[in-house]
Formats: structure tokens, sequence, C-alpha cells
């Protein structure tokens, strides 16, 4: 995007963020609708992904599933914005959370907490609303964006709202955040040709990172589950957990393979909020040729 075009669109972003969610929701559908032809590649990608992870379900299945997820993924380009310029009184009420008064006092000791978690449409909006009844802002771990206008526009909104955010090579920035007691929402779900190992998701062996926790314990930070839906009446349900057992002391394979197991089963649960449209599977084992 050039960058002279930043300020009016982050002006109809700002108008955008506070509409009411019943209005969001129906024009996520008016803009899925719109957007269908030129999301053909997301789509495909998509397409691919159900068709791998559910392969019991039905042709006709998978296309309702396919619709959902794009409907979601608009939608949560607009729940983007509403977590970027949505003032703390439109979101006051609209979330649930389990498992707040434990992380409260963990990091009210000082201590780092790692908030695990996966990429779902909501992620960052589910940060927010984490953070305003946490009463701290909670940090992240995030993919920088490749122009430097676009960059700022969108780092000065992060932190705006939130905690530190840190490129998700970034280790030394993380560390750091953790060691002085920061809170960071890290999606360890993501294709990198680095510090992976192949682990089983959804049937398929998927490049999963493996630093994790060695991330947790160099900078002394617990590690807690974060996970999150919207529900039916579109209010949203975040809950944060303790650690799986043994987690901490499986090796990192180990780990990788325990954390898949677990996102897998809340993917299941909401299937059409999770980001269908990320390349997954981008890394194969050796041998094996490209999905896509």
């Amino acid at each position: 995007m050039p960058c002279w075009l930043l300020p009016p669109v982050v002006w109809v972003a700002k108008g955008i963020a506070r509409l009411p969610q019943s209005v969001l929701l129906w024009l996520s559908g008016v803009l899925t609708v719109i957007s269908w032809p030129i999301m053909g590649r997301r789509r495909r990608v998509a397409r691919t992904n159900l068709a791998l992870c559910f392969p019991e379900m039905s042709l006709a299945e998978r296309r309702r599933l396919l619709r959902a997820n794009q409907r979601a993924t608009v939608m949560g380009a607009l729940e983007l914005l509403r977590c970027w310029y949505a003032p703390d009184a439109a979101l006051a009420g609209e979330a649930t959370i389990e498992g707040l008064p434990w992380l409260k006092e963990t990091l009210a000791q000082g201590r780092g907490v790692l908030l695990i978690t996966g990429h779902f449409t909501q992620t960052e909006l589910a940060a927010r609303m984490l953070s305003l009844q946490l009463g701290k802002p909670v940090g992240g771990v995030i993919r920088s964006n490749d122009s430097e206008c676009v960059e700022a526009v969108i780092n000065e909104a992060r932190t705006r709202v939130g905690g530190p955010m840190f490129d998700k090579r970034n280790v030394r920035g993380m560390l750091a955040a953790l060691r002085k007691g920061e809170a960071l929402i890290y999606s360890a779900d993501q294709d990198i040709d680095t510090q992976h190992a192949f682990v089983e998701f959804f049937g398929q062996r998927a490049a999963t990172l493996t630093r994790t926790s060695d991330l947790a314990r160099s900078g002394n930070a617990l590690v807690m589950p974060f996970f999150f839906f919207r529900d039916d009446q579109s209010r949203y349900h975040l809950r944060v957990q303790p650690v799986w057992p043994g987690w901490m002391e499986a090796s990192p394979e180990q780990a990788a393979a325990i954390y898949m197991r677990e996102l897998e089963a809340v993917v299941r649960q909401h299937p059409e909020q999770y980001l269908w449209v990320h390349r997954r599977f981008k890394t194969r084992p050796p041998g094996e040729p490209s999905v896509y």
C-alpha cells in the first residue's frame, strides 16, 4: 500500500472499529461475498488444509466449513480493527475469562508468563480483552510487515492498546520482556524452516517450533495455554489454564507434539475460527512433495 494512502485508510478503520458488533457481523457477510473473487489464492490454501485435516468430512461438509471459515477470516480483519481502535467502553462486558486470578497472581509476583496459543482469527482482539480485565497490557510475538510505513502504523496501534511487541525472530527481546515480568501472547503453530520438529497435527506431519519450552525456561517464565472463541451470540470466551502435564519436562520434540495435540482438540471445537488460510504444512518432511 502506498504510504500516502495510510491516513485516510486509518481514518476509515477507526470508524469501522466503533461500529456495534451486530453491524460488524453483518458487514463481514457482505465483505465475504464481495471479496470472494479476490481471495482465490487464500481460499485454495484453506481448501487444501481442510481436505488434509478433515478427510472424514464429505465434500459438501468441507465446502460449508470453508464458507464459514472465509467469513470468520473476514470478521477477523474487522476484529483486528476493533482491537486497535475501539475505545475500552466498546469492549467492556463482551468477554468472559476463565483462569484470570491465577494469571494476575503470577504477574503480581513479578514472574513473566508466556501465553501459548494458536493462529485463530481473533487472536489480537482476545489479547486486548484479556489486557482490559487483567489491568495490565499484554504483549505479543508478531510478524513484521514488509512495508516500513505500514509497519509503523500497525506498531503504533498495537503498542497503544497492548504491551511490547516483538518480531518472531527477536528472541533476545522476548527473553528480556519475560524476565521483567511481562505477559506475552505466543502462537507457536507456525511453519518456520529452522528449530522445528515434524509432529502430528490433524493426522499430518507439521513443522512445529521446538524452542518454546527453552524460551520459557531462559526467560524464567511460566507457560499458560490461552484459548478463546466467539459463540453464536457473538460473545467471546477466553480461557487461561495451567500448562499441560509433563510439557516443561518433555524434550523439545515431545513438547511440540503435546502442544499440537492440545491445539488440535481446541480447534476441533470451533474449526471455522482457525486461520486455515495460513500455509501450515508448507515445510514438508524430507522427500515429501508440496501440498500447495
